[in-house]
């Protein structure tokens, strides 16, 4: 009788299934109230399983936002490419894309963001999604130049400035401010991008 080997399985594979067991617990009964055993018996699995992929229930959250992240990039980037969308619009859509993953599932990410025990991490989330960003809005900062949809002398520095603007809004959604103060805050940032990229006044439009 032959025995044949049996293939392993992608550890990725199994990462999704403690990401996709793990979300619906966060939302149902909240981060804190979550357990490592909750998630394990939802999978029908032992503990030690989840151990082996994630030191921590923290670890499994952090990677829960990573994902939310890169659904993000995927978005800015096919954005970014797109031969239809203007580039004023594309910026619109970057600031809503931005403002779809915070408010995934009720808030969920915000809820553990704004928690100040967890500053570190959101520190490191907001440098991950800058590093990532940056590349796109160059190219729709270099794409509306070239059509003279904006007058930047310098689109490196305009873009190092948008970023700023980005991460300033990031931190307000954080905060859950108030939406009357979300609004301005996004006038202040269609007048600054505006600024940063010589555009006439009251082309863009951010909006709640």
């Amino acid at each position: 009788m032959i025995f044949l080997a049996r293939t392993p399985q992608d550890p990725q594979i199994r990462i999704d299934e403690i990401l996709d067991a793990a979300e619906p617990l966060f939302s149902a009964n909240g981060y804190r109230k979550t357990t490592i055993s909750d998630i394990a018996k939802k999978m029908g699995v032992a503990q030690g399983m989840l151990y082996y992929y994630f030191k921590s229930k923290e670890e499994i959250l952090e990677a829960l936002i990573n994902r939310q992240l890169s659904f993000l990039l995927a978005d800015v980037k096919n954005m970014a490419c797109s031969d239809t969308i203007a580039p004023p619009r594309k910026i619109e859509l970057m600031v809503y894309a931005m403002f779809r993953t915070a408010q995934y599932k009720d808030g969920l990410l915000l809820d553990f963001l704004h928690d100040e025990k967890h500053l570190h991490i959101k520190n490191k989330i907001f440098r991950q999604g800058t590093l990532l960003l940056k590349p796109w809005l160059r190219k729709i900062i270099e794409e509306g130049a070239r059509k003279q949809c904006f007058h930047v002398s310098h689109p490196q520095t305009a873009m190092n400035f948008i970023m700023s603007i980005l991460q300033c809004l990031g931190d307000a959604l954080c905060e859950k401010i108030p939406d009357e103060l979300m609004a301005c805050h996004l006038q202040m940032a269609e007048a600054l991008i505006e600024k940063a990229l010589e555009m006439p006044a009251r082309t863009l439009h951010l909006s709640l």
